[in-house]
């Protein structure tokens, strides 16, 4: 990898949407003309097993799509938590949906967004847009690719084969983008 390279680790339970989030900053990432590449690997159980995605974003050609120490991290569980916060990177970002986390983070080297993704869900009406609320909080704050390039992924993933969805989609994505906040875990 190059020194101009972005990864990103996602990480959930099967059913939590992690591959969409990847799937959506790399169409992002197409719209706006960056190399991006992906990796997705999943527990043996699919849905409710361990899932994670990486995403690798770069200005320069991406030799492997594998990433060891990630940059930043988007993780929507406790059991995710466990097993991917020792492996970002020091300095690095790791958004918390703290409506499925049950601790702090113990690494004080680490920025860090909350939000209750899963809660805001619930509010929208659909828990399974809980992967789109963490999405809209993690772009706004990170600026990786503008908010209208994920607007317009999502209109393109999801045209196709749940247009119903595009305009849920959307609203869930604004609800993130308003409703995080940085800093540590108030337990």
């Amino acid at each position: 990898m190059n020194d101009n390279s972005i990864n990103i680790t996602i990480a959930g339970s099967g059913g939590q949407g992690v591959v969409v989030i990847g799937n959506l900053i790399a169409r992002a990432c197409v719209i706006e003309g960056k190399n991006v590449s992906g990796w997705v690997a999943y527990g043996a159980e699919m849905r409710g097993g361990t899932a994670n995605a990486t995403v690798v974003v770069s200005e320069e050609e991406i030799a492997c799509p594998f990433v060891e120490t990630p940059d930043m991290a988007i993780i929507l569980n406790q059991p995710s938590l466990e097993r991917f916060e020792s492996s970002v990177a020091e300095g690095g970002l790791i958004l918390l949906n703290t409506s499925m986390i049950q601790r702090p983070l113990e690494r004080d080297d680490l920025e860090q967004l909350q939000l209750g993704a899963t809660e805001l869900a619930h509010r929208l009406g659909n828990l399974k847009v809980a992967n789109i609320v963490a999405l809209g909080a993690f772009i706004e704050y990170t600026r990786l690719v503008s908010m209208d390039s994920i607007r317009r992924a999502i209109e393109d993933l999801f045209s196709a084969k749940k247009p119903q969805m595009v305009e849920l989609n959307l609203k869930a994505l604004g609800v993130g983008a308003g409703h995080y906040t940085v800093g540590r875990v108030r337990t």
